[in-house]
């Protein structure tokens, strides 16, 4: 179930969601076994900013009868780290890695992006546009206007091709992604987390008191937003949510998504991504299904 995507070499339509599988925890606990049996057709690098985060406080997860609310707060070493650090491991995957950035202004991700472009062991940059917007306080990628104005500043600095990680909290999430494409992005990623705030003896649980809720409970809604998205934009789509078996995989894909991200499920199962891709391969191949292939902007 091979494909070519932004014209990237694929094994099979299923990669990761970001922050969802520890690629280089992984490596020490179980060697260059994870390397032969790698559950990820890409893989897609947890989200880097310019200064090193944190994260947020404590507690960071709470497990819902159907999916799991995080609010983990975007931990990373900054840029200077990751590209020190962490991309010479990541490169060594046997799969095309995608960089995953995020920046609250225009500005500060056109620094990641230009960064990122000079980089060679990176095949593709995804933004996370889920950051509120200094000015506005609205998160970037729930205003169409906000967004083209960050794509405007971004495109010129990298001829990698870039996909923009939509959120599902705005009002029209098929109208974000038009602004998106007609910017200059390659590709659009959705659903991100749905905001959320678990409530334990009347208080907030979260130390951030709110957070991002995923898995089953989502799923409906990532395939009815993929689907909005998809009859809108002639750029690939990235579907993920709630995709545990490839049932769910299939279901994203007859809704218009070119590849599937696997997210949650990989928490429980860090293997679960490549049992999906090997089940839709064996079921692709009975149906007949071709090759698909999927081009960046000329």
């Amino acid at each position: 179930m091979s494909l070519t995507f932004l014209g990237i070499e694929l094994a099979h339509p299923v990669i990761n969601g970001s922050g969802t599988f520890d690629a280089i925890a992984a490596r020490k606990v179980f060697g260059d076994a994870l390397l032969e049996r790698f559950p990820f057709s890409a893989f897609v690098s947890k989200t880097i900013t310019l200064a090193p985060r944190e994260g947020n406080p404590p507690p960071r997860l709470y497990e819902t009868a159907s999916g799991m609310v995080n609010s983990i707060g975007l931990p990373n070493k900054g840029l200077e780290g990751y590209l020190a650090h962490d991309l010479p491991q990541l490169a060594q995957l046997p799969v095309p890695l995608i960089t995953n950035v995020m920046g609250s202004t225009g500005d500060e991700l056109a620094q990641l992006v230009e960064a990122c472009d000079a980089r060679e062991e990176i095949a593709a940059l995804e933004l996370n546009v889920s950051c509120p917007n200094v000015k506005t306080g609205l998160d970037i990628g729930a205003d169409p206007a906000s967004l083209a104005a960050v794509m405007d500043a971004v495109r010129p600095r990298t001829s990698k091709p870039l996909i923009v990680k939509l959120t599902p909290n705005t009002a029209d999430v098929a109208a974000v992604a038009v602004a998106a494409a007609a910017h200059g992005a390659d590709a659009v990623s959705l659903i991100n987390t749905l905001r959320a705030m678990p409530m334990v003896g009347g208080e907030p649980w979260l130390g951030a008191r709110t957070g991002g809720l995923s898995g089953a409970a989502v799923r409906q809604v990532a395939l009815a937003q993929v689907a909005a998205v998809a009859a809108r934009v002639d750029v690939p789509v990235v579907g993920m949510g709630g995709v545990e078996r490839s049932s769910h995989a299939r279901q994203l894909l007859d809704a218009g998504a070119t590849l599937v991200a696997v997210g949650t499920a990989s928490f429980r199962d860090p293997a679960v991504g490549g049992r999906i891709a090997e089940d839709l391969g064996r079921k692709s191949a009975k149906s007949g299904d071709s090759v698909a292939t999927a081009q960046p902007h000329g």
